[in-house]
């Protein structure tokens, strides 16, 4: 009688930030329309130079930056009453460092200029050796699945495994089901850590962890 063997296998690789991307904001408000416009504009230029720069300095993949924006609104005072009109002027700004010794110095250089917001960093590796590292991880969650598998099988006196299904998580079809063929594989799901707007200087350790469900069946 064929013995069936289901598992899921786990993997994941530690690997050092290799990029951060920093969100920024100038947001400047005041009571003359106009004037909190130009005022956000005159942020706005000399920070885009600035990432212009880092650019051909190899110290910034890339950056984007939003057009200005002016909203108006009138704020509680209290009692339910409205004060005068608030102008607001806001543009948002997005940069991908790759040298973090340079994304210190442009932080501590724009964190004290009045009207701008610092919104978090994202650390991160990049996308060509994310790829790479998640073929690996993959690779060895099915190892582990294999080996888990074996290990079931020969604890009640069975044969070598063979693999008839593999899945992600909860994506496993029933033996009645049909619905995928041996040797299926998906996209694994994997988990990075420091993905949150957290501001911190410190590079955060990347985690790459992929968990894959495994059907086998041994005589």
């Amino acid at each position: 009688m064929t013995l069936e063997i289901t598992v899921r296998g786990t993997a994941e690789q530690h690997h050092p930030a290799e990029r951060a991307t920093v969100t920024l904001a100038a947001a400047i408000e005041g009571s003359d329309k106009h004037q909190v416009f130009n005022d956000a504009v005159a942020i706005q230029e000399p920070l885009s130079g600035q990432l212009k720069d880092l650019v051909g300095l190899q110290a910034v993949q890339t950056w984007s930056s939003d057009q200005v924006r002016v909203f108006s609104h009138r704020p509680w005072i209290g009692d339910g009453e409205r004060g005068d009109m608030v102008h607001v002027a806001r543009v948002q700004i997005r940069a991908e460092f790759i040298d973090f010794e340079r994304l210190s110095g442009f932080l501590d250089y724009w964190s004290g200029i009045e009207g701008v917001e610092i919104g978090g960093i994202s650390w991160d590796v990049t996308s060509k050796n994310r790829r790479s590292y998640e073929a690996e991880v993959r690779k060895a969650a099915v190892d582990d699945a294999v080996a888990k598998a074996q290990s079931y099988a020969n604890a009640v006196r069975r044969g070598k495994v063979t693999a008839v299904q593999l899945a992600d998580p909860g994506m496993l079809a029933s033996p009645a089901d049909g619905a995928q063929g041996p040797g299926v594989l998906h996209k694994a799901v994997f988990d990075l850590a420091g993905e949150g707007p957290e501001l911190d200087l410190t590079p955060e350790e990347i985690v790459i962890r992929i968990e894959v469900d495994a059907r086998f069946t041994a005589v």
